[in-house]
C-alpha cells in the first residue's frame, strides 16, 4: 500500500479553506488503498482535538502558522519530513515549492503539485513577496513529476506559460448538504429570520469584501450576513468597524460547524461570491450544489466554475443594480440552473478517482 504525505493544508477537519475540504474528501474516500500521511498546524487544533480525530491517516502537527509568511517554513518543515518516508508527495500551494530542487534531491518518491489560484496574483502581496511566488510557482512545474490544475483557466495558463499540461482535477460539491433552514440557527444569526444573502469568505481585498459592504449599505432593504476572518488584518478590523452602524449588515467570525453552514446557507436567498483570483473556489461550488442563486465577481475563474450561470458584478454599482433588479422567478432559475450543472461537474467520487490515479 503505497503512503501519500499531504503537504500545504492547514489540517483536517477543515479549519480554513478548500485544501482542508479536500483533504478530509480524499483520506476518507482513499483510506483502504493508501496510506495518508496529513501535516496539520498545531496552532489551529487543541490538545483534546488532536486526540479525538477519527481519521484513517497519521496526522502530524507543526508548530507554525500554515499562512501567511509562516507558511514557507510550514511547508518547508514538512516537505524534509516526509521526504524520505513517503511514496508520494502531494503539495497543495507553492509556498514551500522554493525547496523542491532539495526535496528531488532526498525523495524517490512522486512528487505532485497543486498549483492554486495563482497565488501571485493577489492584491494583498507586495512586490518582492510577488516574486518569491513566482518563482515557486515556476520551479513546482520544472520539479514536480505531476501538476495538478483546479480550472479550466488555470490550465489555460500553465500550457501558454510552461507549455506544460496539468491534469485537471476540480472539487466536490456534495459534502454541502442541503439542509431545511432551521429557525433556530438562522436567528442566530439574522434575529427575524427574513430574507438574507450570504457570503462566506477570506476577509481580504482582492475578495472584493469592501465592494459588498458598500453595495449593502445603500440599500437597507437587503440583509447580509458575512462569515469570515475579520480579525486577523487591518482591512478586516477597519471594514467591521465602519460598516458595524448599519442594520441589515450582520459581520461573523468563522463558522467550522458544518450543519451551521450548511444551514445557513440553505436558508439564503442569494449567495454572494467576491473572489477574484483564485481558481475553482470551493465556498463558489457548495453554494451551486445548494441550488442557491450566486451573484459572482466577474473574473474568468468564477465563470468558468458557475458555466455562465450566475449573475456577475465588477463594481459596487454593479451590485447595487442587480440586487434592485432582480426577480423572483430569475432567482429560482438560476439556483435550479446552478445546481444541475454542480451535480454534473462537481463529485468527490470522481475527484477521488482522479487522485487515486496520480498516485498510482
Amino acid at each position: 500500500m503505497k503512503k501519500v504525505a499531504i503537504i500545504g493544508s492547514a489540517g483536517i477537519p477543515p479549519r480554513y479553506g478548500g485544501f482542508e475540504t479536500l483533504v478530509q474528501n480524499l483520506v476518507t474516500a482513499l483510506q483502504k488503498e493508501f496510506r495518508f500521511v496529513v501535516y496539520c498546524s498545531r496552532r489551529l487544533y487543541n490538545k483534546r482535538e488532536r486526540s479525538a480525530h477519527r481519521y484513517n491517516a497519521r496526522l502530524i502537527y507543526l508548530p507554525v502558522n500554515p499562512n501567511g509568511p509562516q507558511s514557507i517554513i510550514y511547508d518547508l518543515m514538512a516537505l524534509i519530513h516526509a521526504a524520505r518516508k513517503v511514496d508520494v508527495l502531494l503539495i497543495l500551494g507553492v509556498s514551500g515549492c522554493l525547496f523542491l530542487p532539495l526535496v528531488k534531491l532526498l525523495s524517490s518518491g512522486k512528487i505532485i503539485a497543486h498549483i492554486d489560484g495563482l497565488e501571485w496574483k493577489r492584491t494583498k502581496w507586495n512586490p518582492l513577496v510577488k516574486l518569491f511566488l513566482k518563482l515557486s510557482e515556476a520551479l513546482a512545474i520544472k520539479y514536480s513529476d505531476e501538476i495538478v490544475a483546479d480550472n479550466e483557466a488555470i490550465k489555460s495558463y500553465i500550457i501558454n506559460k510552461y507549455n506544460i499540461e496539468p491534469r485537471l482535477i476540480e472539487y466536490g460539491g456534495e459534502h454541502a448538504i442541503v439542509l431545511p433552514a432551521a429557525d433556530d440557527i438562522i436567528k442566530r444569526y439574522i434575529a427575524d429570520s427574513t430574507k438574507y444573502a450570504l457570503a462566506v469568505s477570506r476577509i481580504e481585498p482582492e475578495n472584493n469584501i469592501h465592494v459588498i459592504l458598500s453595495a449593502f449599505s445603500e440599500i437597507p432593504s437587503r440583509n447580509i450576513v458575512i462569515v469570515g476572518n475579520w480579525k486577523n488584518s487591518g482591512y478586516g478590523r477597519s471594514l467591521r468597524k465602519k460598516f458595524a452602524c448599519y442594520k441589515n449588515i450582520l459581520m461573523y467570525d468563522p463558522v467550522y460547524d458544518p450543519d451551521t453552514i450548511n444551514t445557513l446557507r440553505a436558508g439564503c436567498e442569494i449567495y454572494i461570491h467576491g473572489y477574484s483570483a483564485g481558481g475553482t473556489n470551493p465556498s463558489l461550488v457548495e453554494a451551486m450544489y445548494a441550488g442557491r442563486p450566486v451573484i459572482a465577481y466577474d473574473a474568468v475563474f468564477n465563470r468558468v466554475t458557475t458555466m455562465n450561470r450566475a449573475f456577475y458584478f465588477k463594481s459596487k454599482d454593479d451590485l447595487v443594480l442587480l440586487l434592485n433588479n432582480m426577480t423572483v422567478r430569475q432567482l429560482e432559475e438560476k439556483g435550479k440552473s446552478l445546481k444541475e450543472a454542480a451535480i454534473k461537474k462537481y463529485r468527490w467520487k470522481a475527484v477521488s478517482e482522479k487522485y487515486a490515479g496520480l498516485f498510482m
